[in-house]
């Protein structure tokens, strides 16, 4: 295949792709890449309205929209899905982006009380579910749909910002594998695993921090949101005879 072929591949032009966290980090990043690529991007947001629009006014076209959605509330989830149907007709591609986590050293029992736990699980591993299953019907219309979920590399080394986000990580992967097998063949679905990311997404972890981390890994080097973007973009362009597949992005880490 000559480099023109491979041009075209990387072409989303006339796709509908729905950025679900698109707000910031890498949902944002994935979202502008999906619109340099050609595709209408809905990017949904939660309490990033701000963020969402001044995104949406970087692609300069009114084929991108914006809509508001709680990933732990059944009800907001498919009126997004009915929003994103009135404005677009379809979807070929969901980006699940949204999360939750909050530094808790592992050792400490007693800081991960239920009420985080619950938090953390039912916006890691049951808000993802929730926005497939309502947009499910919509990604089956392309017959070629594709579903991307961001996970972590704490789904299977078990370490990461607290037990309970491992523990959801961990589901999430596990989630992707099942649906995989039960939505093909007119879906794919793979999930992305970072390390960490230079993002705002732990509290408390700043640039120095991921330095440091860099620095005992393989590739020495941070991995910024562009980086998973690119992964992103990878299993929607070209892994298209992938499914149930984990992508890693996070310079080796996972290796030490």
């Amino acid at each position: 295949m000559g480099l023109k072929a491979l041009g075209k591949m990387t072409r989303l032009d006339r796709k509908i792709a729905v950025v679900i966290g698109g707000s910031s980090g890498i949902g944002a990043a994935s979202a502008r890449m999906l619109a340099d690529a050609g595709a209408a991007v809905a990017i949904g947001y939660h309490h990033g309205l701000s963020r969402a629009a001044a995104l949406v006014s970087e692609f300069g076209s009114d084929r991108h929209s914006i809509f508001p959605i709680d990933v732990n509330d059944e009800q907001s989830v498919s009126q997004a899905a009915e929003t994103v149907e009135r404005h677009h007709g379809r979807v070929d591609i969901l980006v699940n982006s949204a999360g939750k986590t909050q530094l808790v050293p592992h050792a400490e029992l007693n800081r991960l009380d239920d009420r985080l736990w619950d938090e953390i699980l039912t916006g890691n591993l049951r808000g993802p579910f929730s926005a497939i299953r309502a947009f499910a019907p919509l990604l089956k219309k392309t017959g070629d749909g594709v579903i991307v979920n961001i996970s972590s590399i704490s789904g299977f080394t078990g370490s990461g910002s607290n037990v309970a986000y491992c523990a959801s990580k961990a589901g999430l992967d596990t989630m992707t594998l099942s649906l995989a097998r039960a939505l093909g063949p007119e879906i794919r679905v793979l999930c992305v695993s970072p390390g960490a990311v230079a993002t705002d997404f732990v509290a408390g972890r700043d640039r120095a921090a991921l330095e440091k981390i860099a620095q005992n890994t393989p590739l020495k080097r941070v991995i910024e949101p562009e980086d998973v973007a690119r992964a992103v973009m990878a299993c929607i362009t070209h892994l298209t005879a992938s499914t149930g597949a984990r992508i890693i992005v996070d310079g080796g880490r996972f290796l030490m």
